[in-house]
């Protein structure tokens, strides 16, 4: 075969979409066709109406009293002549003649085009018929003129418009390719319905009322308004059996046709009170919004977005668009009943993975998205899943829309890297959890900085204490240029420290980070080496911003007149009053010139009555001096104690290394420097309760640790639980304070996550859970400082709302019960159970607080439980509370950085860090809140940002019960001892019922035993009795304590340590301040309350044992510093800070963390407060 011949010879084929016949072109153009179809109807729609038109105007024009019996002569008679006779009857009748001819043409066409086999079913047809009725007698008129004056009811037209009208209805929606309304569909139906109705029966009777009242069209349809609304005057009625037949007919028309409307109407009604609508596109063109995406929304969630959202005045006019999969369900749908919420929230039933959806949120005009994730799902990884889906679904739709992501997995973070603000939950959470540790009430100082308040909290309560903290709880973190500042533009070209302090002093507001023009990164607390710059972004904490303040300054000053200085006397400190206005704070402001050097000088009290006094405060320098700060080497350490560690019994000496981790768990991990082991720890080590073959060791007291544990427990070993165990394990904090941490897990960790760990010192972990007390008792819960309780993931989901927290509840109050001496952190789902944390029954107190709640809620509070003991004190944490964290990021667009700053997350070159220091009683010449600012400024360069406070306070447990101080009380082992002394069950009301119910059963059997053995020795008897005796006195804290000391016999650990525990005092009690809210069982009515002071007053005077909270700066690396002059409280020991030194002083220079012997302890982060 000639394949060339093949290759060259071809056919031409044509392909056509359509049939290429007439016919078919015919139907492309009047039916499938969307743009010629939507003209046809539109045509066919206008001669409907027009048939309507003109039959109206022929009843008009007609004469009624010529009726068909007439003769011929009288007709002529009374018909009208010339031109008026053209106009009035013969041009109705011609154009009635025409239409009828194109509506008969265009409906056999349709019917043609339309024909599928079956000619019957066409012709039966409605529409068809009608058509017929109204078009053929016209066209017969035409070639037989004596049938001329025979009625032909145009008028059922009507009913053919409103189907044309349907139609075109869709067509246009298909022409314009938009979805189509059904709501406005039904209703247009339905007014169109009405309409025929009415149109028809007008008509109708007027017409066959001639033979009769002979009834005008008005009067026609007045009667049948009157007859459709059910009222019936009776002064028009049909007066004709035929007129009457039709009333009857459309009556019931109207019965059968309006109820099925209306129906059909409420139906949809309610589908579209369930999907919410749309978002007006000219509204959302004219108004700003903002869109919230969630899987399911609660009523707690949509009350805090919206609380948070509009506490800021410049978000008042915005519009909150919620886009949810799920039903509103009732709860919410009560709460967008509300006016306040009403006019400025719209909820919108739809998925975020739907275009059309997001259209109908206008999701590309809004001014944000913020996209939650479903905590409360058992399968949090799927919840992520589903929000990195939305996520990218709204940046497909909307590129320009910017983003709020919350996430709950770390190792997810990644994935939505591209949003503007990304939240992760369990990075915070852990974070937070692990500073609690080491400085308390972090999560709680943290929660009352995320969340707007004006301080009026608690502000008619008769407590000094909750006036206090209410007041301090208004401050926030707010931002301001330095060029724009009258609170720091003063201090341009001076260092951070001086300016710090110097604003503190002057206005109550606490600098605490800054930010270069040329920089993102923000700094915390850079130290004295930052020069302020005009340029530079200034971030503080006060109870307003400053925009919003008012200055006042007093008399003394105006006048120039001679003031004191600041710490002169109590009455020359500032004061600050709230303005009732919106956010406006006035302040009056002192006499801020520096003192001079000589006079007025900070002088404490005599030493032990002596003529010596102790050194006064150096003042803040303006410019650090160069030369006595020295370089900071992190990776080096000279520090006696920081080379090697040996524990307590020389069992092993283990080298510790600075360095950043080897191993990060999940992508996107900020690099933190940390203390870690020279060489990585064998998985098999990381045991604690099983031997090895590098150690034998099963328990906590085996290993004989230097410094108290913290214990972690939690379900699973989660990549967030790495972001406990690196703020604990920072370079910062000194080696020989370093807490072992046990993670007491209920499921092993895998082999990856101990890869992440094993190169930190002092990290373990156990299998085991917190309701096992046996578990407990192997970790070393004894020898703990702090028991972390995370809330478990199987547990965040219930039946019934808020009871996810049940069993962690049940669980910490056991072990508050076993262990009243152990600080206890939990974690919990619903922040409103956290009144059932140390629930104790009789509580007046806890009552009295519960009225301050509600009352505070009532009055529009965002933290109404802020009251509660353990929030206050730091001891109850719930990560919802951080939601507010993103919602805040909308206006505040740098607080997930500072908080991420403050919690150890990030670690920027130069931005410090956060710890705490206690007030001893050595360190309570200081006297004022104000004057420890001016100390830790000038010698360590720290800045205190807040005071934890621990004190006494008295709980009745009963209202009948008498005050008693705890100052007063005696020992409880002393208490024990004169109990015995005394009447049984007066002297012992919190004797336990089923101690009782023992005593009566060995009462009983002893009573049968005597009158059985009466030969038996007296001895025994009273040796029975005395068994009886003691059982019915002992309490309920013996009893738990014989407990636990059999169970720690049963696994063989010694029961000293737990001795120790059981045997404090009521003033050990009060030491432990990092305790907050604590119990003494043997008096249950005396206890100690905590709570937390962001940014006190100047003048606040400083407590025993009270905690600061300061920030410290990286600058200088200096570990220990020996006092050759009296400028300096050689007292004072600072842990985990920096000290700045003075160029007198002589200067040992080591790495990060001073470390001055001497009697100061810790130091610790919290904000300075300017309200008092």
């Amino acid at each position: 075969m000639n394949i060339h011949a093949v290759l060259t010879s071809s056919v031409q084929v044509e392909f056509y979409v359509n049939e290429n016949t007439f016919k078919e072109r015919l139907k492309l153009f009047f039916i499938k066709n969307q743009r010629s179809s939507l003209r046809i109807r539109v045509f066919n729609f206008s001669l409907k109406l027009l048939t309507c038109l003109l039959y109206i105007i022929r009843v008009m024009t007609d004469n009624p009293a010529q009726s068909a019996g007439a003769s011929h002569s009288a007709a002529q008679q009374n018909a009208p002549s010339g031109n008026n006779k053209w106009f009035y009857v013969l041009f109705p009748v011609f154009a009635q003649v025409i239409v009828a001819i194109i509506s008969f043409l265009e409906t056999m066409l349709l019917m043609y085009l339309s024909y599928k086999g079956n000619i019957w079913e066409q012709i039966f047809q409605v529409s068809f018929l009608l058509e017929m009725i109204n078009t053929v007698p016209f066209i017969i008129t035409i070639f037989w003129p004596s049938i001329r004056n025979i009625f032909i009811p145009v008028f059922l037209n009507c009913w053919l418009a409103k189907c044309a009208l349907e139609n075109m209805i869709n067509d246009v929606h298909r022409a314009i390719q938009r979805t189509n309304s059904a709501m406005f569909n039904q209703v247009l139906i339905l007014i169109c319905t009405l309409l025929c109705l009415v149109f028809t029966g007008t008509c109708g009777i007027q017409h066959l009322e001639r033979a009769g009242k002979n009834l005008s069209l008005f009067t026609s349809f007045y009667f049948c308004i009157v007859t459709f609304s059910t009222v019936g005057f009776g002064d028009v009625t049909p007066r004709i059996w035929p007129s009457q037949l039709l009333v009857v007919i459309m009556i019931c028309v109207a019965l059968v046709v309006l109820p099925l409307q209306f129906e059909e109407l409420i139906y949809l009604w309610m589908e579209r009170q369930k999907s919410g609508g749309n978002y007006s596109r000219h509204r959302a063109q004219t108004e700003k919004h903002v869109v919230l995406c969630v899987s399911a929304l609660k009523i707690d969630l949509l009350m805090d977005f919206l609380n948070e959202f509009y506490a800021h005045p410049r978000l008042q006019d915005y519009y909150v668009v919620i886009l949810c999969p799920t039903e509103m369900d009732l709860q919410v749908r009560r709460v967008l009943q509300i006016p306040l919420w009403s006019q400025r929230v719209i909820y919108l039933q739809g998925s975020v993975l739907k275009d059309q959806d997001l259209l109908r949120a206008k999701m590309d005009d809004a001014e944000a998205c913020f996209i939650l994730s479903s905590r409360n799902e058992v399968d949090r990884m799927a919840a992520d899943h589903q929000t990195i889906l939305r996520a990218w679904a709204v940046k497909d739709f909307a590129p320009n829309c910017p983003l709020y992501v919350q996430i709950l997995k770390p190792e997810n973070k990644f994935h939505v890297k591209f949003a503007d603000h990304v939240v992760c939950e369990e990075e915070f959470k852990y974070a937070m959890l692990a500073l609690n540790c080491v400085c308390p009430a972090t999560s709680t100082l943290v929660t009352l900085l995320v969340h707007t308040s004006r301080g009026r909290e608690g502000q008619q309560s008769p407590e000094q204490w909750q006036r206090m903290y209410g007041c301090c709880s208004g401050n926030e973190v707010y931002h301001i240029k330095v060029c724009d500042s009258k609170f720091f533009g003063e201090y341009n070209g001076k260092s951070f420290t001086y300016a710090s302090f110097h604003a503190h002093k002057k206005y109550g507001v606490c600098l605490i980070g800054i930010k270069r023009e040329d920089n993102k990164s923000i700094l915390l607390n850079p130290g004295p080496r930052h020069i302020m710059a005009s340029t530079d972004t200034c971030y503080y904490i006060n109870i307003t911003k400053e925009e919003n303040s008012a200055f006042i300054f007093n008399q003394e000053e105006k006048k120039g007149g001679p003031a004191g200085g600041l710490f002169d006397g109590p009455s020359q400190l500032p004061v600050h009053s709230i303005i009732a206005s919106m956010g406006t704070v006035a302040m009056d402001l002192q006499n801020t010139t520096p003192p001079d050097a000589s006079v007025g000088k900070l002088v404490p009290p005599t030493v032990n009555g002596a003529g010596s006094r102790r050194p006064s405060i150096a003042p803040v320098q303006e410019l650090a001096d160069s030369a006595s700060i020295l370089p900071c080497d992190l990776l080096s350490d000279q520090s006696e104690d920081d080379s090697v560690f040996t524990d307590e019994k020389g069992h092993s000496s283990t080298e510790y290394v600075k360095g950043y981790p080897p191993n990060s768990p999940y992508i996107g991990s900020s690099p933190t420097l940390c203390h870690l082991l020279a060489e990585k720890a064998p998985f098999c080590c990381l045991r604690l309760d099983q031997g090895c073959r590098h150690n034998s060791f099963e328990d906590a007291k085996a290993y004989g640790f230097k410094n108290k544990l913290i214990i972690v427990s939690a379900e699973t070993a989660g990549n967030g639980l790495y972001n406990f165990i690196v703020p604990l394990r920072a370079y910062y904090r000194p080696r020989k304070e370093l807490n072992p941490i046990v993670l007491l897990l209920d499921n092993p960790p895998d082999n990856h996550f101990l890869e992440a760990i094993c190169c930190f010192p002092m990290v373990y972990y156990m299998a085991g859970s917190i309701d096992n007390l046996d578990s407990l008792l192997q970790c070393g819960i004894i020898y703990a400082d702090n028991l972390v309780v995370v809330d478990k993931e199987s547990t965040m989901s219930a039946e019934e709302d808020y009871m996810a927290d049940a069993k962690t509840i049940v669980n910490v109050q056991t072990m508050f019960r076993l262990f009243p001496s152990l600080s206890i952190i939990t974690e919990l789902t619903h922040p409103s159970n956290m009144r059932f944390m140390q629930f104790r029954a009789k509580d007046c107190y806890s009552l009295a607080l519960s009225k301050l709640e509600k009352k505070e809620r009532d009055k529009g509070s965002n933290l109404a439980f802020m009251f509660r003991l353990p929030f206050a004190a730091g001891r109850v944490f719930s990560i919802s509370m951080l939601d507010t964290l993103l919602y805040q990021s909308f206006v505040k667009d740098y607080m997930i950085l500072i908080a991420r700053l403050l919690l150890g997350l990030d670690t920027t070159p130069g931005s410090g860090y956060l710890c705490a220091m206690k007030v001893k009683e050595e360190d309570l010449w200081i006297g004022t809140y104000g004057r420890l600012f001016q100390k830790l400024c000038s010698s360590s360069a720290e800045i205190p940002i807040g005071i934890y406070r621990t004190e006494s306070h008295i709980f009745c447990t009963s209202e009948s019960q008498v005050s008693v101080s705890v100052d007063d009380c005696e020992d409880t082992k002393d208490k024990g001892d004169e109990s015995r002394n005394n009447d049984p069950i007066t002297d012992h009301p919190l004797l336990r019922k089923k101690s009782m119910q023992w005593a009566r059963r060995l009462s009983k059997k002893s009573v049968r035993w005597q009158g059985a053995s009466r030969d038996s020795s007296k001895e025994n008897a009273q040796r029975i009795a005395q068994q009886r005796l003691n059982l019915y006195r002992r309490s309920e804290r013996e009893e738990l304590s014989e407990l636990v000391r059999n169970r720690m016999r049963h696994l063989g650990l010694p029961t000293s340590g737990y001795d120790d525990l059981t045997n404090l005092t009521a003033s050990d009690v009060m030491n432990r301040v990092n305790l907050g809210y604590l119990q003494d069982e043997q008096n249950d009515h005396q206890n100690t309350l905590s709570y937390v002071l962001i940014n006190p007053s100047p003048d606040t005077r400083l407590e025993l044992n009270d905690v600061v909270e300061v920030s410290v700066s990286p600058n200088t690396a200096l570990t220990r510093c020996i006092i050759k002059k009296e400028s300096f409280n050689p007292n004072i020991k600072i842990r985990e800070g920096v000290c700045l030194p003075n160029p007198n002083w002589e200067l040992v220079p080591q790495i990060r963390g001073l470390k001055a012997e001497g009697s100061a302890s810790r130091s610790t982060f919290k904000y300075p407060r300017n309200h008092q």
